[in-house]
This record gives structure tokens, sequence and C-alpha cells, in this order.
């Protein structure tokens, strides 16, 4: 059950092919999952996400009531989603902090901290489109008080197991990085996700390692194959052509063919592979594309996006 509290930030129908998972095993630790960040960077989205996993899910809980929320009878086989930060009365990051160290010295249980983040033009345009007064900036403009809360919030961040950064992403992408990392399963197997991007647009925040492919030949230098895609059969063969991409993409597997397996032995479930060119149109794509099908071939479990290729229009790729 969660309790809404008007939150902003990311929009979207969540309702939708809900990916509840089974119970995890009664012998595991249960999963407490703690949800802060910036307010508008989509903490109530992230709960009700959470929630179609499979947690019991609980919006601004008071601090003083986390310890007897866990203790709950009905709970106890469970695993918990809470979200503390700003909104909450009486909020403290240092009383927070203490809360979370204290129950992750219990071994009956996993805790981890999740701290979503976003840029500050975004968390500011997101207040202007909603008409909505910042928590932290009752009588003050929005800049005030997204300055004071970045502030207060400092040391949680630190101390965060997964921050997501949310400036650019979409309400499908936050709930596959929230699904990759705390899905509901007994399954210790590596889910690898492979995303195209625009250097232009920035480098995914989220991404674990990170790949340049701007030496490749450039297909939007050729007229014909400018408004066209890497995804489109063309442009893979402009690409797969230049003289160094077959040399590249061996290096890039054999780099990765002894890295994944030690990713998953270290217990980590989800790992994003960005690959990126100027535009994020043609070389990045093929690329990822590429990789993608590479990896699944290993058998392991992969997604594939490319982030920018809506928005790049014509521009550079």
């Amino acid at each position: 059950m969660t309790t809404p509290v008007p939150e902003g930030g990311i929009a979207g129908d969540l309702s939708q092919d809900p990916a509840r998972a089974p119970s995890p095993d009664a012998t595991r630790p249960r999963t407490v999952a703690i949800v802060t960040g910036m307010s508008g960077a989509g903490l109530s989205t992230a709960l009700k996400c959470l929630e179609d996993l499979g947690y019991e899910a609980v919006d601004n809980l008071p601090m003083n009531m986390v310890d007897a929320l866990v203790e709950q009878g009905d709970l106890l086989s469970r695993p918990v989603a809470i979200t503390v930060d700003a909104r909450t009365r009486h909020f403290s990051s240092d009383a927070l902090m203490a809360r979370i160290e204290a129950l992750a010295a219990r071994p009956d249980l996993a805790v981890r901290l999740i701290f979503l983040e976003c840029a500050d033009e975004i968390l500011q345009r997101r207040y202007t489109e909603t008409r909505r007064r910042h928590p932290l900036a009752v009588d003050r403009p929005v800049a005030d008080g997204i300055l004071r809360e970045r502030t207060l919030l400092a040391p949680l961040k630190e101390r965060a197991d997964v921050t997501i950064d949310t400036s650019l992403l979409s309400i499908h992408d936050l709930r596959r990085i929230l699904a990759g990392h705390f899905k509901l399963s007994a399954e210790p197997t590596l889910h690898v996700f492979v995303t195209s991007f625009s250097f232009r647009q920035g480098v995914p925040r989220e991404a674990d390692l990170v790949f340049d492919v701007r030496f490749l030949t450039n297909p939007h230098y050729d007229p014909r194959l400018r408004p066209l895609t890497g995804l489109d059969a063309p442009v893979a063969a402009r690409v797969a052509e230049d003289p160094d991409f077959e040399a590249f993409f061996r290096h890039l597997t054999d780099l990765l063919q002894p890295l994944l397996p030690r990713y998953n032995q270290e217990g980590k479930s989800y790992l994003t592979i960005a690959i990126g060119c100027t535009g994020g149109r043609h070389r990045s794509v093929f690329v990822a594309k590429s990789l993608a099908e590479w990896l699944g071939g290993q058998g392991y479990k992969v997604g594939l996006t490319h982030r920018d290729l809506e928005r790049s229009g014509t521009r550079q790729g």
C-alpha cells in the first residue's frame, strides 16, 4: 500500500504490465529499500516502481516510525520500500544516516539506500510547470530551496548504494533501472543493459562502462545516409566497413568477456554499458546493437535502448 504525497518529477502510467516478482527466499536477508533525494526528482514515482516490483511501499514516512514499520508483524516476510526526504516532518540527514546504519547492522536485513539526483535547471522547470512550491523554499525562489536541499542531502548522496540521475530519464527508463537493481529474484544472474547516446546530450550518469566510438567513419557526411540511423542496413554497412571497426569490436568483447563473470560473482545484478558518438544517431546506435547481440549470444540477459535517437534528428551522428 502506497500512501501518496504529491511530489512531482517524472510522470507516467505505472499501472500497465506490473512486474511483480514472487516472494523472496525466506532464508535470505529481507530487503529494506530507503528512497531519498532531491524533491522533484521522482521520489514518489520510484516508490511506485518498487511497489510494482512487489515491495510493501510507504511514502513520506516519519523517521521515528521506520523501525516500527520494519518490525510490523504482517510485513516480516516482505521486502519494504520507504521514502524519507525533505518533505518529512523533522527531517535530518544525520538522524536518517544513524537509522540506516542501525538497520544495516542487523543480519536479517539487507538495507539499500537509493538517492535520486536531478540537474538544477530541470528541477526548476518541473516546479515551474507544475506551479508547486519547493518544500524548502515556501517564501523564497525555487532555486534557493534546491540549493538548501542539495546541501542538506549531501551526506546521504555520499552514503547511497545506488544513485540515479533522472534528468534525462523517462518513466520507462527509471522503471528499468530500478528493476535491474531491485527485482525480487533468488536468481543471481547479471542483467546487462546497453544504451547508445549522444555526447552532445551528456554521458548517461547511470552508466557503469562508457565507450566512445567517435573515431569510426561518420555516416552523417554522406547525404544519402544522413537521414537514416544505425538501425538501417546501409548505415550499419558503412560503419562496419571502417578499417578499425573489426579490431575495435573484437577488443571490446575481449575486454568484457572476463569482466562480466566477475561482476556476477561479486553480486552485481545490473550493469549498464553506454556507447556514445557525436549525435547518438549512427555509429553508437550500430555498435550498441551489435554489442547487445553479442552479449545475448553469450547467454546474458540483455536490454537495449537508444537514448538520443529520436531527439538527435539530423544532427551529426
